[in-house]
């Protein structure tokens, strides 16, 4: 049977062969669980998601959401498996039992979501994005906040939000005019209004519960006065009932290329000036709360156009396998048409396509389990370390991730040729849907600037030389084996020509050319994620190596694929890397340079 969605013998080599995942299993944070228990729970998650998720997706798409007088409502067949999603329990796995999860490692999120995102990530969202808003509350709330909203939050009882964008204050957060007056109940007045929420209003869970950056009276100007505040759709009384309606009004929904299932609102807070929040954390601590949480938002984006990725590219295989059409190259004319997975232009689009796809799998599920064992070993000598890569990998898995899966989408359609462009097969939703991740939690360049201007500032660079040093072990290991010394040869030269650019564009920085230094951001994490594509690679390569030798016959071609990949990408695709080098190295400054008027318009 064809794979759908995902490739479960990827997933199953990244966890267990790659990163060793049972060794969590070994430390007394995740004591009594064991790889029977996360096969099952990936197993459940792919028939789930391909017998009850995966047919409502066309509905979110040809549907869409609909608003009336205030009202948002989602095509019928969410609801179904919007309860199946819930009594499942796949909300928040990863929290503690005693607050609706399940206790399991973050990293096991990743494989169930890569069916479950994939087959319908509009809906699936409804039911998770509450988990991001509860981290918050968690994380900086009073224990009265935790007790009230928590388990509701994780149990997808009811929904979640992020209220940051305003009409005139979209990446610029500091300019947002939204307010918060205090009440003599301790309570605020919130008064405002936000735009481009995703989830913002609709009815599949029976409250919302919004957290919103506002300014109180009397605050600083610019981001060091905004506060966050807790605003629930329906008022939350002491005893955790719900109350009147809180004056959180949708006003309409967005009429976007993509995620025609997903409900971007817009939403006035207190135009009858009854609207009511709590204050988490302390006044002016909104910016703090925000970005204590953005590692996981941005993280999670990534990931979001990954599945894109993962299923294109398997639509694509699946169908370049069954496609009749065209001669074999080498054949004679009399000679019966062939799959065009025999065409090179298709075989070279395939496998560009799953290079991407392997390597941005080894990358989030790698920096995902860095989290984990920042949490399972807190106070271990590895932990600064661990830190130093999860701030550096951040801006890459959500920017880089984005513009590739996004590449992948594109190179699907182009085996599907004109179908593909056609709305008889899912490739051209998967297109639209995916292109809002290089937008949404900060734009792709924004992820740029963010690697570039701070990331490789911090800790005197540090970051980079925690990065580098991951990269060189795996080099050395594959310059011990005759069949990767060649790649590991060239991924060294690439990393040697990327640390000479880090050098110099940040020693530009603080120069009269730190503009000419940052329109080199963007080909800067372009180049890094490339190089960061090629250590996965040939990481994964390394393993298989030594796998092949006592592999079942089944498992050889799979191992043989895993080495020829990584070939491809570091022969074909590397190169590419090392030109954009040298083109930021040279410093060139026309687009900084260039007259306003040119631009015509």
């Amino acid at each position: 049977m064809a794979q759908v969605l995902a490739d479960r013998r990827d997933i199953d080599f990244v966890l267990y062969e790659q990163l060793d995942m049972e060794q969590l299993t070994k430390t007394p944070v995740y004591k009594g669980m064991n790889r029977k228990l996360f096969d099952m729970m990936i197993t459940e998650a792919r028939n789930l998601a391909i017998k009850e998720i995966l047919p409502t997706n066309a509905d979110g798409d040809k549907i869409g959401v609909t608003f009336d007088n205030g009202e948002v409502l989602v095509p019928e067949s969410f609801k179904k498996a919007f309860d199946l999603i819930r009594e499942g329990d796949w909300t928040a796995m990863n929290e503690d039992p005693d607050l609706g999860g399940q206790g399991t490692p973050y990293l096991i999120n990743f494989p169930t979501r890569e069916y479950l995102w994939g087959g319908n990530y509009c809906l699936v969202n409804y039911a998770t994005m509450g988990h991001g808003t509860g981290k918050m509350i968690e994380a900086f709330g009073s224990q009265k906040q935790k007790d009230l909203f928590l388990e509701k939050l994780y149990t997808a009882q009811w929904g979640g939000t992020m209220l940051l964008t305003e009409p005139e204050a979209g990446s610029d957060v500091g300019a947002l005019t939204t307010t918060a007056v205090k009440n003599e109940d301790g309570t605020y007045s919130i008064s405002g209004a936000k735009i481009f929420i995703t989830n913002g209003e609709h009815q599949l869970t029976e409250n919302i519960v919004h957290p919103v950056l506002a300014r109180v009276e009397g605050a600083p100007e610019g981001t060091k006065g905004i506060s966050i505040f807790i605003v629930p759709k329906y008022w939350v009384n002491e005893d955790g009932s719900m109350g009147d309606f809180n004056d959180v009004v949708c006003t309409g929904v967005e009429e976007k290329m993509g995620i025609h299932g997903s409900a971007t609102c817009s939403l006035t807070l207190g135009g009858a000036g009854k609207c009511r929040g709590l204050l988490l954390g302390q006044e002016c601590e909104g910016m703090k709360i925000m970005f204590h949480m953005m590692n996981d938002a941005r993280l999670n984006v990534g990931f979001q156009a990954f599945t894109y990725a993962s299923s294109a590219y398997l639509y694509a295989c699946n169908y370049a396998k069954e496609r009749i059409q065209g001669k074999d190259l080498t054949a004679g004319k009399n000679s019966p048409s062939v799959t065009i997975i025999n065409h090179p232009d298709i075989r070279r689009m395939l496998t560009w396509m799953k290079a991407h796809v392997d390597g941005m799998r080894s990358f989030i599920y790698y920096t995902a389990s860095l989290f984990d064992w920042m949490k399972a070993e807190p106070d271990s000598d590895q932990a600064q370390n661990r830190q130093d890569l999860i701030d550096f990998f951040i801006p890459l898995v959500k920017g880089y991730s984005a513009q590739r899966s996004f590449d992948v989408c594109v190179n699907a359609m182009q085996v599907y040729g004109g179908y593909g462009y056609t709305k008889e097969y899912p490739i051209e939703q998967l297109l639209r849907d995916c292109k809002i991740t290089s937008i949404y939690e900060g734009t792709d360049g924004i992820q740029a600037m963010d690697l570039l201007g701070r990331k490789l500032q911090m800790r005197g660079g540090a970051l980079f030389q925690a990065f580098a040093n991951e990269v060189n072990s795996c080099i050395t290991a594959a310059l011990e084996v005759p069949e990767l010394s060649a790649m590991a040869d060239r991924l060294a030269n690439a990393l040697a020509c990327l640390g000479e650019t880090a050098q110099s564009l940040s020693k530009n920085l603080a120069t009269p050319l730190i503009k000419t230094s940052f329109a080199s951001a963007f080909p800067f994490m372009e180049a890094t994620g490339d190089v960061i594509m090629a250590w996965m690679l040939l990481w994964r390569s390394n393993i298989a190596v030594k796998a092949q030798e006592k592999a079942k016959s089944k498992d050889k071609a799979y191992y043989s694929g895993v080495i020829k990949t990584a070939e491809f990408f570091i022969y074909n695709v590397l190169p590419v890397a090392l030109g954009k080098m040298d083109a930021m190295n040279e410093g060139n400054g026309a687009a900084i340079e260039i007259p306003d008027d040119c631009f015509g318009g």
